[in-house]
């Protein structure tokens, strides 16, 4: 296993980045009356799963504020699911791109909910050295 100095080496970051980057390929192809609502939304609350990732990273000194990120992270992929399902109902995108961007976050979204449960392994109390 690779050494993880920064959150950039994080496998889930790397993935989650990608993604939202695939996430905002993808909407340029969406409407024009979507800018301002769906197009918004979609590539808002995919990026937020990196933000909150990132924060979650510079937090772990402290194991309650680290986990309440990892769970905001969770919740902002979890809507960006929402936001794909609504950009498929109204056949913004082909069912392949569907399936694929929906089971990347799946993937993602078991990632940060074991970064949660193992919470211990990621966090450190610098009082305590």
């Amino acid at each position: 296993m690779a050494l993880i100095r920064k959150y950039k080496d994080l496998i889930v970051y790397q993935k989650a980045f990608k993604v939202a980057m695939d996430i905002f390929i993808l909407s340029r192809t969406f409407p024009i009356e979507e800018r301002y609502s769906l197009t918004d939304q979609i590539r808002r609350s995919s990026r937020s799963v990196c933000g909150n990732l990132v924060e979650a990273w510079r937090k772990r000194r402290y194991e309650k504020m680290f986990v309440s990120k990892i769970v905001d992270s969770e919740g902002e992929a979890s809507e960006t699911q929402n936001w794909l399902d609504f950009a498929y109902a109204c056949g913004y995108m082909e069912l392949s791109d569907y399936n694929k961007l929906t089971s990347d976050y799946e993937e993602v979204l078991m990632m940060l909910a074991k970064m949660s449960i193992d919470s211990k392994k990621w966090t450190f109390n610098p009082k305590e050295k």
